[in-house]
């Protein structure tokens, strides 16, 4: 957590103009050097810069300002801050203790086998490995892979929750959608030349009887019309 003096300099000219604090007082709460904090108050250095109140914000409370100008040896103390504000993270490959290397094999196997989503380039960042070992462990000619066990890192602590989850969120919007399928659809396969195929087989299932006595019907109807002619 973040626990300097925020713009020391300007909370310097504060206190000397403001406060009955000595200069080697304000100079070990600002980390500035004595004679800087005496010329500061001599109006020879930092002539541009406005001072800062360091009561306003937070990082200096007035008890602790009476205290050091009653007693002329007390260090003042830096206010504990009321929001904790994370340290940037730095650039680079995560920094993995001693102690717990040993176990990073272990969850890279337990990545590759639970988030196969994840790129290796992802599973370094988690883990602070190289990329040549996760395609040892991937392809199972690691060393050790014989004695290797699947185990969680969060778990192991080598990454947090948080940055696991964002990177399986990050793979899973990276992976290209799956075409849908409606189940209700037949294949080409079954559809082809339906309708022929079923045409065909209402023809073989008429009754040639009923065809040839229809045919019969139709010859005596048309010989009654010519005898009516004649």
């Amino acid at each position: 957590m973040a626990t300097q003096l925020l713009m020391p300099k300007a909370t310097a000219v504060w206190l000397v103009d403001n406060t009955a604090l000595s200069f080697d007082q304000i100079a070990n709460f600002c980390r500035l050097h004595p004679l800087e904090v005496k010329a500061i108050a001599d109006g020879e250095a930092s002539q541009g810069i406005k001072g800062l109140d360091p009561v306003m914000t937070g990082q200096l409370s007035r008890e602790e300002i009476a205290l050091g100008e009653k007693d002329i040896n007390h260090r003042l103390k830096l206010s504990e801050p009321k929001v904790r504000v994370p340290e940037p993270k730095r650039k680079g490959a995560r920094y993995t203790p001693l102690s717990k290397r040993q176990d990073r094999p272990n969850s890279i196997l337990w990545l590759v086998r639970n988030h196969p989503e994840l790129k290796d380039a992802q599973i370094s960042r988690l883990l602070g490995t190289t990329k040549s070992t996760i395609e040892q462990i991937r392809n199972r000619t690691h060393w050790n892979s014989a004695n290797l066990t699947p185990m969680d890192p969060v778990t192991l602590g080598l990454c947090t929750q948080i940055d696991l989850d964002i990177e399986v969120d990050r793979a899973a919007r990276n992976r290209p959608a799956e075409p849908e399928i409606d189940p209700t659809l037949m294949p080409a396969t079954a559809t082809e030349n339906r309708d022929y195929h079923s045409g065909a087989a209402e023809e073989e299932e008429l009754d040639a009887d009923k065809v040839f006595a229809k045919l019969s019907s139709l010859k005596g109807a048309a010989s009654d019309d010519e005898e009516e002619e004649i």
